[in-house]
């Protein structure tokens, strides 16, 4: 493997004698998103460090996803040692690229049981993040906090009780799009042309967007499955122009999300887009020309929430470009698991997942607290509809989206866009 496939960040560890001096370093900024948290002050230092996993995929179609998580996991602990670390010890993060599931074995086997970590937070790839979480479960010593991976079915037939989802399943992207489609009178009788990733994401979120699509009276004309990393659609697009759909809903990912909307833009056909999941960072690869129509958001760096816009300027500044969906569920995650230790003062792996399973609330960025559901640990949360910015309006190449509405709205349950146990049964390990 190449050494910049094995990144990792060995922080050592904060010694008695550094204590003040980490405490008259920290920033204003730092102390206000610890503050936020409500973590406890450190009492006394201690030698040994608490060890969080950051594992996710840094390389492949869904590197840069990875990349922008990575930064902001690291961002998080960077907060969270700058307050005075944790239970009197400081944090320290080891991140490694997860590559594919064979790998994401491996390093998750590494890291429980060489080096010793309290938590594994990351992953983006579904079927990545299924073999992590087998292995979790299997050592019953370590959760993992998924940030990135949206099928169904790992909070489904394949949940388990050390297993907990950041990220948005497909169900809730499908619900939170379906929501505003079926207000606007676009899905009943309406004839979708489908493109899916051919992997588990992508197989599962095209279970999940056919069965609301005919529940809801719409007709699917084809789907073709898409190997990852294609570089040339030409042959789907020719397709698409003889079917001449309603809509093109795509159910792609990472940089496929780009290299679609690129050269779907260059044949310039009148069907409107949609898709089953967004991630912004595709989306600002293919640049304001090539994207339009409305799409659903598990964030987004414009949302005018005090703790959202406070976490967009530290990000920024620290590393010079806004944060996408991936940077906040990484972040996030870091922080949960942050905030579970210090309250129940504790490392204990059952003794977190009891805290979680209780419903202990969390600051997530967003308008609403986020809890995690005891039966599926799916995070209730809220998703938002956007809508492509006209160009004119944009005050940076990042500032592509206009917030149409949360799903739910502010006085609906959270409950509105999760799959019910019928849909999705789980029965925890």
């Amino acid at each position: 493997m190449d050494d910049h496939s094995r990144d990792q960040q060995h922080d050592q560890p904060a010694q008695p004698g550094r204590r003040d001096a980490m405490k008259k370093g920290a920033s204003l900024a730092a102390a206000a998103a610890a503050a936020q948290f409500g973590f406890p002050a450190i009492v006394r230092a201690q030698a040994d460090a608490i060890k969080l996993a950051h594992l996710t995929p840094r390389t492949g179609f869904l590197g840069q996803l990875g990349e922008y998580g990575f930064k902001a996991a690291s961002l998080a602990v960077d907060e969270v040692n700058a307050a005075g670390g944790l239970l009197g010890h400081k944090v320290e993060l080891i991140a490694e690229d997860s590559v594919n599931p064979q790998t994401a074995v491996t390093k998750a086997q590494k890291l429980i049981e060489r080096d010793k970590v309290v938590a594994i937070i990351g992953e983006i790839n579904s079927a990545s993040a299924l073999a992590i979480g087998e292995q979790v479960a299997r050592y019953k010593t370590t959760p993992f906090f998924n940030t990135g991976a949206n099928s169904d079915a790992l909070r489904g037939k394949n949940c388990n009780r050390l297993m907990f989802h950041v990220e948005g399943g497909n169900t809730m992207y499908t619900k939170t799009i379906g929501t505003w489609q079926k207000a606007e009178n676009k899905i009943k009788g309406a004839r979708w042309y489908m493109l899916t990733a051919d992997y588990a994401f992508g197989h599962d979120l095209f279970r999940v967007s056919t069965k609301f699509l005919k529940e809801n009276g719409g007709e699917l004309l084809n789907n073709d499955m898409v190997p990852t990393n294609t570089q040339d659609y030409s042959a789907y697009i020719l397709k698409i122009r003889q079917a001449k759909p309603d809509l093109v809903y795509i159910n792609l990912a990472g940089v496929d999300q780009t290299t679609f909307l690129k050269q779907y833009k260059e044949y310039n056909l009148p069907y409107p887009l949609a898709g089953g999941v967004m991630d912004t960072i595709p989306f600002w690869g293919a640049g304001i020309d090539s994207i339009s129509g409305h799409w659903q958001s598990l964030w987004y760096h414009g949302l005018e929430v005090p703790a959202a816009q406070a976490f967009t300027r530290r990000f920024s500044d620290k590393f010079g470009f806004p944060p996408d969906n991936q940077a906040w569920g990484d972040y996030v995650g870091v922080r949960i698991m942050a905030q579970s230790i210090a309250d129940t003062r504790t490392t204990d792996a059952a003794r977190i997942v009891e805290y979680l399973e209780k419903g202990a609330s969390f600051d997530i960025l967003k308008a609403r607290k986020g809890s995690f559901r005891a039966w599926d640990h799916s995070l209730l949360q809220e998703m938002y509809v956007v809508k492509v910015k006209d160009k004119a309006r944009m005050k940076d190449k990042w500032d592509i989206f206009d917030l149409v509405r949360p799903v739910p709205g502010a006085n609906e349950s959270l409950e509105l866009i999760q799959p019910t146990r019928e849909e999705n049964a789980c029965t925890m390990a």
